[in-house]
């Protein structure tokens, strides 16, 4: 349910931004509210409160955006709050900025490695992903695990180029395994 309610909202939100071509404006006031959203929880308390009147929920919506950010991303807090999904507002937030990195080409890529990478390894890395990649942008992670023991394991979307050691060596003791069970297959 939660996935879909950020999809109906999210895709309403980006035809809104595509349609009067203000893509950069809209993600702007996302990212933003996302950012207030995020820096107080005590919001969804006082949303989530089952004694507060949804048109109390939705002045406090007004009161706090409105003319802070555009009237059709107001309404569409408005809408969300009316219809009783605040908790998924920010799943909401975030698939509409997903929405318009995709649109843009700007991809996300989270590389975790065994050491610390330097700045012309993690530039060789983002130019390797744009080679390989459809997209012309990429928002790098960078993230350090020991217990890859070496190589790197990066992972964009859904996929995941696993090249460390770990992995590795993982596979190949289970290889090993079969090969194993396979010949005292054949001793019996």
């Amino acid at each position: 349910m939660a996935k879909l309610v950020s999809k109906t909202y999210g895709d309403a939100l980006f035809e809104v931004a595509a349609e009067s071509g203000r893509m950069d404006e809209f993600l702007a006031e996302v990212k933003a509210v996302k950012a207030a959203v995020d820096k107080n929880p005590e919001l969804f308390k006082l949303m989530g409160h089952p004694k507060i009147v949804k048109e109390e929920k939705v002045k406090v919506i007004e009161d706090i955006f409105a003319g802070k950010v555009s009237g059709e991303l107001v309404g569409l807090l408005r809408m969300i709050v009316e219809k009783g999904h605040f908790e998924e507002v920010t799943g909401v937030l975030d698939y509409f900025i997903d929405e318009v990195k995709e649109y843009k080409g700007i991809g996300t890529a989270y590389v975790t490695s065994a050491l610390e990478l330097s700045e012309g390894q993690k530039a060789a890395v983002e130019k390797r992903l744009l080679e390989t990649t459809k997209y012309v942008e990429f928002e790098m992670h960078y993230a350090v695990d020991s217990a890859l023991i070496g190589g790197m394991v990066i992972r964009i979307g859904d996929r995941v180029v696993d090249s460390s050691v770990r992995t590795k060596l993982y596979d190949l003791t289970r290889e090993l395994s079969k090969i194993q069970l396979k010949a005292g297959e054949c001793a019996s």
